[in-house]
């Protein structure tokens, strides 16, 4: 006999559409694990060009520990997302003045959107250059990304493993191309966030 899932209608989250703005735009066009301001970029179903994150696949990481490393999978963490007030919270809890958008080697800094991090897999982000992001899920903070802010504080020690921590819900999103056209610095985005039903298992 099959079992039916619950359907909790009481915890159910109906679509929504907001508002929030692209101020700033960045890409990684160099051998290292920065990123660099751009007033607009082109962006295709391969991701944004130039950009070193840009490809339809990519390999099997740490993320995806069910392939064996080094494995072609789909890419589906194109672009990467963060908002300032998220970025201002991780620098807060490490003690730091700052954190750049670039020294985690972000793509688009997204203002006007509370709680950036905690959107949905399966939103979407329409720009008025036609071009349509669809959110994969948020980004897991890494050593990686400790290192980039550890290396503008050299003074400190330690910060690589505690960005892990301070970063943990904040770091914010990764994305991939739904749908081709243009990013420009400024710009409006509409977000769609789908209706979700919470799981019950």
């Amino acid at each position: 006999m099959n079992e039916t899932l619950p359907l909790f209608d009481d915890a159910t989250v109906p679509a929504r559409k907001l508002a929030a703005r692209l101020s700033l735009l960045l890409i990684a066009d160099g051998a290292d694990f920065l990123t660099r301001p751009v007033e607009r970029a082109a962006v295709d179903f391969e991701g944004l060009a130039g950009d070193r994150h840009r490809g339809f696949t990519r390999k099997a990481d740490s993320r995806v520990p069910w392939y064996p490393r080094g494995t072609p999978i789909r890419n589906t963490r194109q672009l990467t997302l963060v908002a300032p007030d998220e970025l201002a919270l991780i620098a807060g809890r490490l003690e730091l003045p700052v954190i750049e958008p670039s020294w985690l080697g972000a793509n688009l800094v997204v203002e006007g959107l509370p709680d950036l991090t905690a959107l949905p897999p399966g939103t979407r982000l329409h720009f008025p250059g036609g071009a349509c992001l669809a959110v994969e899920g948020e980004n897991a903070p890494c050593r990686h990304a400790g290192a980039a802010v550890a290396r503008h504080h050299p003074g400190r020690t330690g910060l690589d493993l505690a960005f892990v921590g301070a970063a943990r819900g904040r770091r914010g999103l990764v994305a991939w191309v739904e749908r081709p056209g243009e990013f420009v610095a400024g710009s409006a985005i509409e977000v769609r966030v789908p209706a979700q039903r919470l799981w019950g298992r």
